[in-house]
């Protein structure tokens, strides 16, 4: 089976790209140094934080495995609760991809890594979503650990 970058991919890029362009926004304009109606004139009004909150919860929606109790997406069910279980290895939990039943770790990978580098550089401005950042950073660290417990294997 090829392993490609689906549009669900381009879906969680894009939503890392806007939280990078929140968090740098916010280091850029320095807001605590502008009384709350200055507008810097070079960078644009719009909503990061709207964006930061979304992304993350974009990334809840598309979980496997049993959902922890705190979860937000309130429709979304326990899935992918047997995974792994006819290779005798437990690969509940990670990300699907495009909402359907594949997970693939490379996009996962790379999105992990993304999200963790923009919690380490900005997660001080990150404020309310920080602890839904690191759980985010979290759910999918835990699945790959599990998808390569085995010497060298790496289950997909």
């Amino acid at each position: 089976m090829t392993n490609y970058i689906s549009s669900a991919s381009l879906v969680v890029t894009t939503a890392l790209v806007l939280l990078s362009f929140y968090s740098t926004s916010l280091l850029l304009c320095n807001a605590a140094a502008y009384p709350p109606h200055y507008r810097h004139p070079r960078f644009a009004s719009h909503n990061y934080r709207d964006a930061l909150s979304k992304s993350i919860i974009f990334f809840e929606g598309q979980r496997s495995g049993k959902l922890p109790s705190n979860q937000r997406i309130t429709w979304r069910k326990d899935s992918g609760l047997s995974n792994g279980s006819a290779m005798h290895v437990d690969l509940v939990g990670g990300y699907h991809d495009a909402g359907n039943n594949v997970k693939f770790g490379l996009p996962m990978a790379f999105t992990t890594t993304m999200l963790s580098w923009s919690v380490i550089e900005f997660g001080g401005l990150m404020k309310g979503e920080l602890q839904n950042a690191k759980d985010t950073i979290r759910w999918a660290t835990d699945y790959l650990l599990k998808a390569s417990a085995h010497p060298d294997t790496i289950y997909v």
